[in-house]
């Protein structure tokens, strides 16, 4: 069983500094949209596949990077142009190129094919979810809903500790930061969809509460993941934060959850 590792308070500081500035060049992206958030998304997945390579392929990470980026570069420039059908099957069949050209330098060739699999799909319905009509509000929603879930688990966590939620693979995370964060969630989607979109606020609420479920699905999701590798984080990209990975993991579920919700409502499922 993992210990609990002591949060790093002398390093708050570096950590909310640059997680702002993160957050900012998100949110400027997205609101814009178009071709800025295609080129954000592809930067996104491209560091994305070289912290993944250095993960399952540490000696010769190079070729399974360049074939998960040309992967997930297509899938983003696909989704973005329309053809979501074309986009799924570049998934499936980069999944298997990148199994095939990481055998000789490393025996999981099934984690190569998994980094496709795990991030793909992400790309695929982030670049989907913004392009819908009101879609800055639904990915502005998104996000909010993300950040505040893992704002409100740690906040609350911290302040009200408890009974921890999986010691197993991550023994800092409680019971009562798990519900701190959901109720973050749900409110934070409430409030953007009061001030941004035409979406009923006890729906948003549903939302922001599965989305926020997903968020640390994913969270804990990565935490096994790196327990498997061997890894503390998964790169050293942003100060104070880690990888991207460990930045983006509980998003990449939620964006699953917030493109079915943004679909559903879109084919008049629900108001």
């Amino acid at each position: 069983m993992l210990r609990p590792r002591r949060f790093d308070w002398g390093n708050l500081r570096l950590r909310i500094v640059s997680g702002v500035v993160l957050a900012v060049v998100v949110v400027l992206c997205a609101l814009r949209g178009g071709d800025i958030f295609l080129i954000l998304v592809g930067a996104g997945a491209a560091e994305l596949s070289i912290e993944w390579s250095f993960m399952v392929a540490r000696q010769a990470p190079t070729r399974v990077a360049v074939t998960m980026t040309a992967t997930l570069l297509a899938v983003a420039f696909l989704t973005w142009a329309g053809h979501i059908y074309s986009a799924v099957s570049v998934i499936v069949l980069g999944a298997a190129i990148s199994a095939l050209v990481s055998s000789p330098v490393t025996e999981r060739q099934a984690d190569a094919a998994y980094g496709v699999v795990y991030i793909g799909p992400a790309c695929l319905t982030l670049i989907w979810l913004r392009d819908t009509p009101q879609g800055d509000g639904w990915t502005m929603m998104l996000l909010a809903s993300t950040w505040a879930a893992d704002i409100c688990a740690f906040a609350v966590g911290n302040l009200l500790k408890g009974p921890k939620l999986w010691p197993r693979f991550s023994p800092n995370k409680t019971w009562s930061g798990f519900f701190g964060g959901l109720v973050g969630a749900a409110g934070a989607a409430v409030g953007v969809a009061a001030l941004m979109m035409h979406l009923s606020l006890p729906g948003a609420a549903a939302i922001g509460f599965v989305g926020g479920l997903a968020t640390m699905m994913g969270d804990l999701w990565e935490s096994m993941l790196k327990r498997r590798f061997g890894v503390k984080d998964s790169g050293d990209l942003i100060p104070g934060h880690g990888g991207l990975l460990d930045r983006v993991d509980g998003l990449m579920f939620a964006t699953i959850v917030f493109a079915g919700a943004r679909l559903v409502v879109r084919l008049g499922w629900a108001h």
